[in-house]
């Protein structure tokens, strides 16, 4: 094996090696407690890793000094061990001095503790855990090493996402790779080589500010043509139609706003339902398509707690699950259910560690919104309500304009790298939207039923959303909101006016309507005995899987009855419930334009504002020397 071939290399790595190769005494390495140990007849360096209280909690081992030449094969942790912070122990010396230095490896730990600077080793700059930042709860100001290498870039990539950014000022060694390095060239002189890299230090906010600026920028020019678009929502549908997609217009710019509005306090969650094969992931996908990977987090499978352990972010993104996976335990729903309500969540759970059971909290920052896809007429009672329900076109048109659009011999091109832009710069700008008719809109919606509560935010949230998209023709109130305009609405109206009414129960969808009409005028014409799904199937053109799909949710509304009580035996149909007449929830734009001249309160933008390009660019400013941007350094 790669470990038996380092160990069977002449001399292994013994303390006095490795105390020779660090410059450091031996003596003071036994003290912070590494030993020499034999394993398969060759000598290591055992580095214990303790926790506070010095209890130890891991180990692990240093094989040898230098980099084989296939592999890095020098370290090996023992077996059991879990990663952790090494030098948890030392601590409270750095809360005393009001400062540690973070770095990567333990020699670099051990070099600055020689020197009594406090100090903490991350053992491999890709393995950053964020439960470890509590750690450091206490400690006004952390140092983080940032060696010019993939490492160097590693731990930016962890840091922008931590708890400990705004307390973080990085240090750069220059021409020397880590601290040790430093100390290797020049032991004598290092305390005052170190004192000047602490002066050099920089402020993460502010070196990532400038970075972001200069980004912006870059994003600006490639978006700039598609941010002025006054109807950017008809721009997409024609690059998606592109991409094979037809016939879903709708569903289409509800999923781009929705993930838009990714960017808000409270985004838009959304269920796309429809039979089996009737195209809803692959408008979902399609749709993703025109989004950076950075906007979603996309499951085809999914444990039931998979949620609370997954370190992968959620803040600001959008969790996509096909085919509704996981939502289908108690204890997946609940987890869904806190991340959309409360905007995170906090799960409890009991570890075994070394010190017996612990509890420990996992808590996953949203806010988040969530994207399903079911073949399921409803989802679970809890989850239903705090979603806006699409359902796809299953009408035999649709189902000719899928085959044709199939025949195509090749997908024609469009370019995403726009698309991509424009959500990643919009990600780095001022997200606040004011919707100053909200409350004209708000008397204009009868209180029919309790669930309006939630439409109605979820209708805000897919106007700032499209507000939000359009900004650049937007105005922005002293306060640097973006104001929503009537344009907003009219957008968002004409695409769930009709997904609000039915969802309080004022009107039913056309595919249900005619569904009973179907059995209505079977019924006519066989007065006697129940309808078959089959005899609907054949009235409606539709497969019977279709047909059967309509028909359960019809009973579900009552609308429709099966008078077959007994299992496994074909459905007999019957009408039910009378339909409601068809009442729209949701006033015009002339009826809310109305109310707002009459009531002097909300305001239309109807020219766009005095703004120049390069201040909604956000123009690039000076970034301190040093550190490079854009592979130029600044």
């Amino acid at each position: 094996t790669r470990l038996q071939a380092s160990l069977q290399a002449p001399g292994g790595c013994t303390l006095q090696q490795y105390a020779q190769a660090k410059r450091l005494p031996p003596k003071f390495l036994q003290e912070i407690g590494l030993s020499q140990i034999s394993y398969m007849s060759r000598p290591v360096v055992r580095i214990p890793y303790y926790d506070a209280d010095r209890s130890e909690v891991a180990v692990r081992f240093r094989l040898a000094l230098h980099k084989s030449r296939d592999a890095d094969d020098r370290f090996r942790w023992k077996n059991g061990a879990r990663p952790c912070p090494y030098g948890l122990w030392r601590l409270q010396l750095a809360r005393e001095a009001g400062y540690i230095v973070l770095v990567e490896g333990e020699s670099d730990a051990q070099t600055l503790w020689w020197h009594d600077v406090p100090s903490i080793g991350i053992p491999g700059a890709n393995i950053w855990r964020e439960e470890w930042a509590i750690k450091l709860d206490g400690i006004e100001r952390i140092y983080i090493t940032v060696e010019p290498d993939a490492g160097g870039e590693a731990v930016r990539k962890w840091l922008a996402a931590s708890r400990l950014r705004e307390r973080a000022y990085l240090l750069s060694m220059g021409d020397y790779k880590d601290p040790s390095g430093l100390y290797l060239v020049n032991p004598a002189g290092f305390v005052e080589a170190w004192q000047q890299v602490i002066a050099k230090a920089i402020k993460w906010a502010d070196l990532a500010k400038a970075e972001a600026k200069v980004h912006r920028k870059k994003l600006w020019d490639s978006c700039e043509a598609l941010a002025r678009e006054k109807n950017i929502l008809k721009r997409f549908v024609l690059d998606l139609s592109k991409r094979k997609v037809v016939g879903e217009d709708k569903v289409a710019k509800l999923i781009y706003l929705g993930v838009t509005s990714r960017l808000l306090d409270k985004p838009v969650s959304i269920a796309v339902k429809g039979p089996s094969s009737c195209g809803k992931s692959f408008t979902v996908e399609r749709t993703l398509d025109f989004f950076p990977p950075c906007a979603y987090f996309a499951l085809t499978a999914m444990s039931e707690k998979a949620l609370a352990y997954s370190s992968e972010p959620l803040k600001h993104r959008v969790l996509v699950l096909y085919e509704a996976v996981g939502l289908e335990s108690d204890f997946a729903s609940y987890l869904v259910r806190s991340l959309l309500s409360e905007g995170r969540v906090r799960y409890e759970t009991v570890e075994k560690t070394t010190k017996g059971l612990q509890t420990r909290l996992i808590e996953r920052e949203g806010p988040t919104g969530l994207i399903v896809t079911t073949t399921a007429i409803r989802l679970h009672p809890e989850n239903e309500t705090r979603l806006l329900s699409i359902p796809v076109t299953d009408t035999p048109e649709q189902t000719r304009n899928v085959l044709l659009a199939q025949c195509q011999e090749c997908i024609e091109e469009v370019d995403l790298q726009p698309w991509h832009a424009l959500q990643q710069w919009l990600e780095g700008g001022d997200n606040r939207v004011v919707v100053r008719f909200a409350r004209q809109l708000a008397e204009q919606i009868p209180p029919v039923a309790v669930r309006l509560r939630r439409d109605f935010q979820t209708i805000l949230a897919l106007v700032r959303a499209h507000a939000l998209l359009h900004q650049f023709n937007r105005e922005r109130d002293a306060e640097g909101r973006i104001v929503a305009a009537l344009a907003d609405y009219a957008a968002v109206r004409e695409l769930v006016v009709d997904l609000v009414s039915e969802g309080v129960k004022m009107s039913v969808s056309n595919t249900l309507r005619e569904t009973v009409q179907a059995v209505i005028a079977l019924r006519g014409a066989e007065p006697t005995g129940g309808i078959t799904i089959k005899a609907v199937a054949g009235k409606l053109g539709l497969d019977e899987s279709t047909a059967q799909r309509r028909v359960q949710a019809a009973i579900k509304e009552g609308f429709l009855i099966n008078q077959e009580e007994r299992r496994g035996r074909p459905a007999q149909l019957d009408v039910g419930g009378s339909m409601p007449e068809e009442t729209e929830i949701l006033p015009t734009v002339d009826t809310l334009r109305a109310c707002m001249v009459a009531g002097r309160n909300g305001s239309e933008s109807p020219s766009p504002p005095a703004i120049s390009s390069a201040q909604e660019a956000g123009a690039a400013s000076s970034t301190p020397s040093g550190f490079f941007v854009g592979g130029a350094t600044v």
